[in-house]
């Protein structure tokens, strides 16, 4: 009777062990956010958002986190948010030194010339999910001020 309501309360596992908790989930104190570039074909470019955990404690990453262009040497934001596009979302454990990336498509101003607005890019600002601060990413590149012109799309977070 006690094993039966030890199991229900989650407090052991079905072969009798102590449920371990899972761990918190990861913060811009645990995980530092870089950028590394891909292929590139018909005014698209490929890389990857890349958060490696440098701290000595293992968390949680969920979902998506939030990626769009900055520029004018102060983190304003230069056109719209990345979209973000359809992939399975995991609940993924990043011990200590592991990595885990989100891959990233960037369109060309080229194609929207006439209602673009260019401007220049310093880089991403990077948002872990369920962050409300940001890191910065230095990435120079040319992006559109107009915000209905969407030059960024980015998966959730995966395995490398």
């Amino acid at each position: 009777m006690l094993m039966s309501a030890l199991l229900l309360a989650g407090l052991l596992t079905a072969t009798g062990a102590p449920a371990q908790a899972q761990p918190p989930t990861c913060t811009n104190a645990q995980l530092t956010a870089s950028y590394r570039g891909g292929d590139a074909a018909t005014s698209h470019r490929y890389g990857r958002i890349v958060l490696r955990n440098t701290s000595d404690q293992a968390c949680t990453i969920h979902g998506y986190g939030g990626l769009s262009y900055v520029g004018g040497g102060d983190g304003t934001q230069v056109g719209a948010a990345a979209t973000r596009t359809s992939s399975r979302v995991r609940t993924l454990l990043v011990r200590p030194g592991q990595r885990v990336v989100s891959a990233v498509v960037e369109t060309s101003w080229g194609p929207y010339a006439g209602r673009c607005r260019r401007a220049h890019v310093d880089g991403f600002r990077v948002y872990l999910p369920d962050e409300t601060r940001a890191q910065f990413v230095p990435h120079p590149t040319t992006g559109c001020r107009n915000s209905r012109v969407h030059l960024l799309a980015h998966r959730a977070y995966r395995r490398p």
